[in-house]
């Protein structure tokens, strides 16, 4: 067959084309040219014998479209067919080849050998049919069949996708349409048989697919799903943005829109056109957030791939949370997400804050795994300076517990001990706002083990001497040996580490960093930071993206007033001066009898001393 359809294809020239298609569009008895034409609706045929059979293919099913029977109606075709058989089974016949046409299209728009322009022309035909094809409403069947061959694709159609997005997704409706569409393909393969591999195809059947052809799948998805703008816009310009001219129907998900408004209805709508703005608009929105949640939640419950997983929490808490219609439905995800730790963890923090403090969300275990988080490879993320503001944010709480801030203070004080300067200035920043925050774990400045303590248990002794277990603990810690620091830092949990019982002794070492900005900024925790009057908390975000390279710069601009030289007035004659040794002088060696001479004179001389003492 396939050879039949290439000889004819050779056999005929642009020219025979042209009129083969003007003799379609003349007059009804030429209706044997449709199949003809359509044998050229192939990515095998040359662009120009395509172009020409596109271009008069399309001119005749565009007036035809209207009076089609859907495929799906059967109650409809029984109607029909007992009017006028014959009249209906040629529109039937009609239908199958635009079906037919349909498929064809989509073929020539996904195959990987069709040029760019061609693909260009094929899609706005296909969008011309989506457009006109269910009597003047949006045919959200062809487009759904569209998506669906660009999702299941067993190749990447970037061009396709790229031109999707830029020419039709700034309509109201085409967008509406694809959220459906986009929640029934995120279903389908997130309802697969995982033994099999198998989904469900547009048309109903069970189709396989390799498991590396579902995650190219859910690349696409993502894609798509991410380029399509946000619900929110002028709500004004909603009608006049739409695809097609009805707009879409007022059922959620109604695919069909065989209902015909008869003439009273049409005159009413446009009386009632103006009063009813700024309800249709509303109602608009409406939908197309409820649309958006629906489909960005399916997609979130897809096995989605390790960069595709930290592009969606990277721009999940601007590009979708404050869109959804219940931003708790995100609850899930997040906290599964936050438990898996490391980078995942970072970087779903920012959504999890939102959710937290702007819904409502309660999430236990929360500053536990925040507490986890805190590790020197943090200072070495990508996100870390976005980490470190919502740190300090988590940490600006009144309630928050004096163990709970002692815990992070002492934990980031430690890790100031092994991290980069940038990281060393940025925990000294952290821990100045903690304790101007939470003036009682003022005690961890200073505080010691020594002979304070032993007075203070010997004082307790002497209180508690009718309890023996009291004086047995009593014992124990005035056995304690001075300077030991009670802090646990392999503790994962901020409540048994025992920070109130240690000290921020790390930070007091960071006075004699080598790098001169960390020792000059550790010295503003030097003033009285329980007196709120007089001092004020640090931005965190000067400081949270720094590096070598940020230091440095700042270290070239800034200004000193004396400049250290290092230059010699003369030319060196020795290694060391006779300054840098001060009371030292250096001889050659004499000898042996030299040496006891003067020995014998340095003895004389320390007795005459030693007379003239006494």
């Amino acid at each position: 067959m396939a050879s039949i359809l290439s000889k004819k294809q050779k056999q005929h020239t642009l020219k025979e084309l042209k009129t083969l298609g003007q003799q379609l569009l003349s007059s009804r008895t030429h209706i044997n040219n449709l199949p003809l034409l359509l044998t050229f609706i192939s990515p095998t045929s040359p662009p120009q014998h395509l172009l020409e059979s596109i271009l008069s293919l399309q001119s005749f099913f565009t007036p035809v479209l209207p009076q089609l029977p859907p495929s799906s109606s059967k109650k409809r075709k029984i109607e029909d067919s007992t009017k006028d058989g014959h009249e209906f089974i040629y529109k039937t016949w009609l239908r199958s080849k635009f079906d037919e046409l349909v498929k064809s299209l989509i073929q020539v728009l996904v195959a990987p050998q069709s040029e760019d322009a061609v693909r260009e022309v094929v899609l706005d035909t296909l969008m011309e049919f989506v457009k006109l094809g269910n009597s003047g409403r949006f045919h959200s069947a062809i487009y759904h069949k569209l998506l669906h061959s660009i999702v299941h694709y067993p190749e990447s159609v970037d061009f396709v996708t790229d031109l999707l997005a830029s020419k039709y997704f700034k309509y109201i409706d085409v967008r509406y349409f694809t959220y459906i569409s986009l929640e029934k393909l995120a279903s389908t393969l997130e309802a697969k048989d995982i033994s099999d591999d198998k989904t469900v195809s547009a048309d109903g059947n069970v189709e396989s697919y390799p498991r590396a052809s579902i995650e190219l799948s859910i690349h696409k998805i993502h894609y798509i799903i991410a380029n399509i703008p946000s619900p929110e816009g002028n709500k004004e310009t909603l009608e006049h943005e739409m695809w097609s001219g009805s707009g879409f129907s007022s059922k959620e998900g109604d695919l069909k829109a065989g209902l015909e408004l008869s003439k009273a209805e049409h005159r009413k709508l446009k009386t009632e056109k103006h009063n009813n703005d700024v309800l249709s608009a509303a109602t608009i929105a409406k939908k197309m957030k409820l649309k958006f949640t629906k489909a960005w939640i399916s997609f979130l419950r897809l096995p989605l791939p390790v960069e595709i997983y930290k592009e969606v929490l990277v721009t999940l808490h601007q590009a979708v949370i404050p869109y959804l219609s219940n931003p708790l439905m995100l609850c899930d995800f997040l906290t599964r997400s936050y438990d898996i730790g490391g980078v995942v963890s970072v970087m779903a923090l920012s959504s999890l804050f939102i959710l937290m403090t702007q819904h409502g969300l309660e999430y236990p275990n929360f500053y536990e795994k925040l507490y986890a988080l805190l590790a020197p490879s943090i200072f070495m993320a990508k996100h870390r300076a976005k980490f470190f503001q919502l740190l300090d944010s988590c940490l600006k709480s009144p309630l928050l517990p004096a163990y709970l801030a002692a815990a992070f203070a002492k934990k980031l004080s430690r890790l100031a001990l092994s991290v980069p300067p940038s990281g060393a200035l940025v925990i000294i920043a952290l821990i100045h706002n903690l304790l101007r925050r939470h003036p009682s774990i003022n005690c961890l400045v200073h505080q010691e083990d020594g002979n304070e303590t032993e007075k203070d248990n010997s004082k307790a002794e002497k209180e508690s001497a009718d309890s023996a277990d009291d004086s047995k603990t009593v014992t124990n810690m005035s056995g304690q040996k001075p300077g030991i620091d009670h802090f646990n830092n392999e503790e994962s949990n901020p409540v048994k580490s025992g920070a109130l019982r240690s000290s921020l002794w790390e930070i007091d070492t960071l006075r004699h960093h080598y790098c001169p900005p960390v020792s000059r900024f550790v010295l503003s925790l030097e003033n009285d930071l329980t007196v709120r009057a007089k001092t004020t908390e640090i931005n965190v975000g000067d400081f949270s993206s720094g590096s070598y390279a940020t230091i440095f710069g700042d270290e070239i601009r800034r200004r000193v007033k004396q400049v250290p030289l290092a230059f010699y007035k003369a030319t060196p004659i020795s290694l060391f001066s006779d300054a840098d040794f001060a009371g030292w002088t250096f001889k050659c060696e004499e000898t042996k009898e030299n040496n006891a001479g003067n020995v014998t004179n340095i003895s004389e001389e320390n007795n005459h001393t030693a007379a003239k003492r006494q």
